[in-house]
């Protein structure tokens, strides 16, 4: 079975345009969180997936690099890429592109998996844990992006 490949897709909205006329920085992280449910669903964690496996993932940290203005209405596309994974923990990057195909944001975010039932972390279901796999090896291909692990200081 061929997988699709996984695309999210949003317009900034009004409210997310803030007094400098631009998206305001709250609302990209809005918006990668949205991409995150999107992802969920993609890998088989959507409402019914959650309910049938008494399962969900948190985000435990988020790295953002605001890149591009993004003005409202503007159509943004944000495509994810697996940089690692283990049995309860996705290490994911979005790419925020807008319609002319240049890169607006990026998120690099540390996912967890989660059983609902001990609220604990705990293993991706098989299904899941599949599709996973699938996708981290197609990703694996991919080059890493600059944007990845960066850390926040003052260069000197």
């Amino acid at each position: 079975m061929e997988q699709k490949t996984f695309n999210y897709s949003t317009d900034v909205l009004k409210e997310w345009v803030d007094y400098n006329g631009h998206m305001n920085d709250a609302a990209y992280a809005q918006a990668f969180s949205a991409a995150v449910d999107s992802f969920m669903e993609y890998i088989g964690l959507d409402e019914k997936g959650r309910e049938t496996y008494s399962y969900t993932i948190f985000t435990l940290e988020t790295h953002l690099c605001y890149l591009l203005e993004a003005s409202e209405g503007e159509k943004l596309d944000i495509a994810a890429q697996l940089l690692d994974t283990d049995e309860k923990r996705l290490h994911i990057f979005f790419n925020m592109m807008n319609a002319d195909g240049q890169l607006v944001a990026t998120s690099e975010q540390m996912l967890m998996g989660i059983d609902t039932e001990t609220g604990k972390a705990a293993p991706f279901p098989s299904a899941v844990s599949n599709t996973i796999k699938t996708k981290a090896q197609a990703d694996h291909q991919l080059e890493i992006p600059k944007q990845a692990g960066r850390t926040i200081g003052i260069r000197r």
